[in-house]
Parts: structure tokens; sequence; C-alpha cells
């Protein structure tokens, strides 16, 4: 089975500043534990590119990306839009990070490949379709579903976001859509205080936003029986032509922006059961997209897992 793998040094190039923990850091510790476990040697690589203006729009206002890119090469520390820091490569990085998701929902979509780990940076959840903030500036997973749909047909996408924080943004974006499924596990009260159960989506999206809202120190077993009791019985009447992950490692225990307990073997287990499901409904295509995971070395060791449950191991 081909699976792809998106990791490209460009992507050390946005730097939030000293002692930020969205940090080039991140990165670079993922990059060096892929290629020491040799995981790197057995994955196919997928190219990032600069995504154009007419896919970034398919859902971001023109007048934010405007926004933002004057903001970023004015020199502005931070996006006045929310708390995301920024410096003059973050429009730029930031872009060639989609780019690079688009590249593997193609090669997911097309065949080439059966499902893809998109290592990259900045984050993108919490971008919603005008406002930057919670580190993301634009949302890379909402784009990637909106590219497998407008470009290869896909009728219904499905997203599980297990980041430790709610992906607001995601679902701002697709909240009265219907035509993608939005799940998410994430600790409440926590930032950005979104994401209640009661939130459901509106109109045509009534009942496609599915959130699992739940306390501190929540692991294996909240997260999981959330997993098998609600999201796949909805996703198996859905029938979703591609799914896709907000993979954030910060709710791997020991993450210092969260109070999840998940492991690194929680983490395959969770990534074989999408996997399984994949399979079943939707000839296994499976993107997955890095978002959260403050720990550095908790990260790199989340992301060897996942991707070596990608792997089939």
């Amino acid at each position: 089975m081909n699976t792809g793998l998106l990791l490209d040094d460009v992507f050390r190039g946005h730097d939030p500043g000293e002692g930020h923990p969205e940090s080039p850091a991140r990165y670079r510790a993922v990059m060096e534990s892929l290629a020491k476990r040799g995981i790197t040697d057995e994955t196919l690589p997928i190219p990032q590119r600069l995504a154009e203006p007419d896919e970034l729009r398919r859902c971001h206002t023109p007048d934010y990306l405007e926004k933002v890119e004057r903001e970023v090469r004015s020199g502005a520390p931070e996006l006045s839009t929310g708390d995301t820091r920024v410096c003059p490569n973050s429009f730029d990085v930031a872009s060639r990070a989609v780019g690079g998701v688009l590249n593997a929902v193609d090669g997911v979509m097309s065949g080439r490949l059966n499902r893809a780990f998109c290592a990259v940076r900045p984050p993108g959840h919490h971008a919603s379709a005008a406002k930057g903030m919670g580190f993301c500036l634009f949302n890379n997973v909402a784009l990637g579903a909106r590219h497998a749909q407008q470009k290869h047909g896909a009728e219904r996408v499905l997203i599980v976001d297990w980041d430790v924080h709610h992906g607001n943004g995601t679902q701002d974006i697709f909240n009265e859509d219907g035509s993608v499924l939005f799940f998410s596990t994430h600790q409440s009260p926590w930032y950005p205080y979104t994401g209640h159960a009661e939130e459901r989506g509106q109109g045509k999206g009534r009942d496609c936003i599915l959130n699992e809202p739940l306390p501190s120190g929540s692991g294996m077993k909240e997260i999981g029986a959330s997993f098998l009791d609600r999201l796949i019985p909805a996703a198996q009447a859905f029938k979703p032509d591609l799914v896709m992950i907000s993979a954030g490692f910060d709710s791997r225990m020991g993450d210092p922006l969260g109070e999840f307990r998940l492991t690194d073997d929680d983490f395959a287990v969770l990534t074989r059961w999408l996997m399984q499901f994949a399979s079943e409904t939707c000839d296994g295509r499976l993107v997955s997209v890095l978002e959260g995971g403050y720990n550095v070395s908790g990260l790199a060791s989340g992301v060897c897992a996942h991707v070596r449950a990608l792997l089939g191991d």
C-alpha cells in the first residue's frame, strides 16, 4: 500500500518568535524522528507548492486573504484578527502548507496514493473564513476537503479532529454546508471555548457537526468510546468519499497546552480504526494533516506512531 508523506524543511520558515510554543523546533523534531526511525524511507514523498489564490478562496474570503498578506508583508508581529504571531515568511509558508495538502489530496483521490500524512505548519483548524487565530493562518484540512470536492468530484468528506483544542474554524466553514461531516473530540472547557455538544450545524449542515467535549484528564477510555459509539455509526450513515484527519498531538499526555492523556499506542489505534473505516467505505482514501502538539519530543513520538500505523505496521 502506498503511503505518502509531505515533509519539507520549508515549513521551518514560519517563526512566531522566541519562546512561542508553535516553534520551528516542533518541525525539526518531527523530521529528525521520522528519519531516525526509517519511516521517511518507507513512504512516498509529496511535494509542497504554493496554493493558488483561487484555491485559498475556496474557504477564505478575499478580504481576509488580502489582510493576511498585507500584514505579514508589512512586518506585523501578529495578525490583527487574533492570536497568531507571524514573521515575514509566514504567508508563503502557510500557502505552501495548503498547496502540499492539496497535492496529497490529488495523490489519494487519483489512486496514486492510498493514504497520506501531511507534516505541515503552521496549523490550520482554528482559521475560519475571515479570521486567523490560535496560531493558524489558513485552514489546511478544510481547503483539502474543498479541493477533493471541486477538483475530484467527491460528494462527501469526513473530517475527524482529535486535537485537544476544538477545531472551531473548520466547524465554522462547514456549519451550514452538509457535504462535510465534522467530528471533534476536545478538552472542555478549554481554548477556544467552543465545540459544545449542542452545536450540531445549521440549515443543510444540521447534524453534520458532531462535538464531543470531554473533561481534563480524559484518555483513550473516553475518546475511544466517542469514536466507536458516536463517530463510526454517524460516518457509516454519511458514507464519505474521503476521510481527513486534523491530527493534533497536543491531546497526548504531557503536552503543555492540553490535559488529555492519549499515548502513542492510542494514536496508532485511532489511526487503524479510521483506516479500517476508510477501507470499508471509500476505498481506503485517507489524508491526515498535522495540527497541534507542543511537547516537542512527545509530538515527534506521536507522529511516528501515527505514520507507522498508516504504513500498516
